[in-house]
């Protein structure tokens, strides 16, 4: 016991620097909650289920699911086409919201989003966004699987940790961009931002589920 702590240290941090590092990349996951901090709309459930998605798909990927998705190349070109709709879908939502300024509020207030709709998008995000299988399940669970298995969990706390930080930050930190965001002006900014950024998406995993 005294041998096995000082050994799943570095690869707790390890787990940590992968897992930070992809979490910080732009994408519609958190665009989202982005957005929703700034609202200041269900943060905590939204959070919440950010990050026990991503430890959930992690723990999956590092006991074996990230092999069992690499051997199916058809699931993994429907999950990309799925996930190519909803993008474009919700890109074109983003950027009909920036030409329209009385609709977008910075503090809550006129018609808020109801918590389950919130969180029906929020699983919407994670489950049909094929990066984040990549990231989370192909990518951190093939690296993690490499651990001796008495280490894994030591790699998938470390990972889980990272996504759990990353996402209280962006939701709760980005009240204090709340005064900025009073001006219609910024929300329409945002959202042509996060349109143009669904619209990106969208367009490279159509290219890849047809190519």
């Amino acid at each position: 016991m005294n041998d096995a702590f000082p050994a799943a240290v570095p690869v707790f941090l390890q787990g940590a620097a992968l897992g930070g590092s992809l979490i910080v990349a732009i994408g519609a996951q958190n665009a989202f909650v982005l957005r929703q901090g700034l609202r200041r709309e269900h943060v905590g459930p939204i959070v919440a289920f950010c990050a026990l998605a991503d430890v959930a798909l992690i723990a999956a990927g590092v006991l074996g699911l990230g092999q069992a998705l690499g051997e199916r190349p058809g699931l993994a070109r429907a999950l990309a086409l799925g996930g190519a709709l909803f993008l474009a879908a919700y890109a074109w939502r983003a950027l009909r919201r920036a030409l329209h300024t009385e609709s977008l509020q910075a503090a809550p207030g006129g018609a808020p989003m109801a918590l389950g709709a919130a969180l029906a998008q929020a699983v919407a995000f994670t489950v049909l966004n094929p990066h984040v299988y990549l990231d989370t399940v192909l990518l951190v669970g093939s690296i993690g699987a490499q651990q001796p298995p008495a280490l894994r969990g030591a790699f998938i706390g470390g990972a889980g940790t990272a996504s759990a930080l990353w996402f209280g930050a962006l939701g709760y930190g980005a009240r204090w961009l709340a005064p900025v965001f009073a001006r219609p002006r910024a929300w329409q900014v945002l959202d042509g931002l996060i349109g143009a950024t669904m619209a990106l998406l969208a367009a490279l995993l159509l290219r890849e589920a047809l190519a």
